[in-house]
């Protein structure tokens, strides 16, 4: 096996409590993604309890938010979802009157969806509850720590994307 000068060939080794890991649960990505979704499972909970939404109700509610209306395929493309999946949700949300949905004025052929009162009261009930969820996960954390932490997410989903991007382009 050859070795490029500069070059490690083999991670260095792992000290403390991530010895005990798995190589690959020790990994930023696999952290992140863990913390991703004991937060997506905690929201999913809240909204549960609080507006009545599922996981891809509240998803499309949050995206709805106080915006213009959007059509079915926008809203899709906003949130990376399958626009069938996306329809079947919407159905329930209009049948319980917290999304409307009507016909685009500029091509019929489209339909644009929003938020009615009740939705839009379940968007706030959303947004209340991310702010108090994100102060409590945050309050052990000084201002300068969480603000060269978000630059560092920022970096690192820039990152990530081009990541993305360099995959589908082999694909």
């Amino acid at each position: 096996m050859t070795e490029k000068a500069g070059k490690q060939t083999a991670p260095p080794p792992v000290m403390g409590h991530d010895a005990e890991l798995a190589p690959i649960t020790a990994m930023m990505s696999s952290r992140l993604m863990v913390l991703a979704n004991l937060l997506r499972r905690g929201a999913i909970l809240r909204y549960k309890r609080l507006a009545g939404l599922s996981s891809v109700e509240f998803g499309l509610v949050a995206s709805l938010g106080r915006r213009p209306p959007m059509s079915v395929v926008r809203l899709a493309e906003a949130i990376g979802m399958d626009k069938g999946q996306i329809s079947r949700a919407l159905a329930g949300l209009v049948s319980r009157r917290i999304v409307a949905k009507a016909a685009n004025p500029d091509d019929s052929r489209e339909v644009l969806v929003s938020l009615t009162r009740t939705g839009l009261a379940a968007h706030d009930a959303i947004v209340a509850g991310a702010l108090e969820r994100n102060r409590r996960l945050l309050e052990q954390i000084d201002q300068a720590e969480i603000d060269l932490l978000m630059t560092q997410i920022d970096a690192l989903t820039r990152k990530a994307e081009q990541m993305l991007a360099s995959e589908r382009e082999l694909s």
